[in-house]
């Protein structure tokens, strides 16, 4: 595995702790926006192979997330977080000027990543969502509406075997002390909601280069519902692949190898370009 350090950041709400997956002369630069619940750690195999195409790798654990401050996985305004990731991008030109820079959100990292490119999207070469939370995802408004009914969010953690066919996936998940494994939280809940609508209302990308990636088995984000979201924030610039019999993690996923193919394919011709 590639060598990794840290940096400590002010973000908008508290301490930001990022990893950086280090490349003495890079050449692009790659956000990696990791999902709820985790934290940027879990993607040292993805960056690895980053690493050795040529990127230097940068990803932060969000506010309430991994060793970031902040109370575990509450995050009450998506916004700040996406200043955040910017925090980290500007890190990284800083690093190295004039590099071309990508961000590759899975799942609420998705959805994050979205409001990235639609704020910031002038100062990127691409967009990568794996298994992105955006379009239709119903269950922050069903976890409200039995809160509402019940008085509290119903404490349904996620499922690991959820996550990918290979069952080492689902067990380091369980046994990583950084995930939080407990219920989710009413503010990160409206926040999702809030964020989903700002998306959605949010205009596309523009010419943007958008890959899309996810597992026609994903239970956790549904593929019909982030459909609708990908398309309408894209573009026209827009690279699919969906993968049969694959659940959330494509990264993390039996057909992995695949999975990254087709990622430095993409990335390939984005730089070439």
């Amino acid at each position: 595995m590639a060598d990794s350090r840290e940096h400590v950041l002010e973000g908008t709400r508290g301490t930001l702790v990022v990893r950086e997956w280090p490349h003495e002369r890079p050449r692009y630069v790659a956000l990696v926006v990791h999902g709820y619940a985790e934290h940027a750690g879990r993607y040292g195999d993805l960056a690895d192979v980053l690493v050795a195409h040529g990127a230097a790798v940068y990803g932060p654990d969000h506010v309430g997330h991994g060793r970031s401050a902040g109370e575990r996985v509450v995050i009450e305004d998506f916004e700040d977080v996406v200043t955040d990731v910017h925090a980290v991008a500007e890190v990284a030109h800083a690093a190295h000027p004039g590099r071309p820079v990508v961000v590759i959100g899975h799942s609420m990292g998705g959805l994050i990543a979205a409001r990235y490119a639609q704020r910031y999207g002038d100062g990127l070469a691409a967009l990568v969502l794996s298994g992105p939370v955006i379009g239709a995802w119903e269950t922050p408004g069903r976890l409200l509406a039995e809160a509402e009914a019940h008085g509290e969010v119903p404490d349904i953690p996620v499922n690991p075997a959820a996550l990918s066919r290979d069952p080492e996936v689902g067990a380091a998940y369980a046994a990583d002390p950084l995930v939080w494994h407990g219920p989710m939280k009413r503010p990160t809940l409206e926040a999702f909601l809030r964020t989903l609508e700002t998306v959605a209302k949010g205009g596309d990308v523009g010419a943007l280069p958008v890959l899309w990636l996810h597992g026609d088995d994903d239970r956790l984000v549904p593929l019909a519902g982030s459909r609708i979201g990908v398309e309408r924030l894209s573009g026209g610039a827009l690279t699919e692949h969906i993968h049969a019999g694959a659940r959330h993690e494509v990264f993390h996923e039996t057909d992995r190898d695949v999975v990254l193919g087709e990622l430095l394919r993409f990335l390939d011709g984005v730089l070439a370009a």
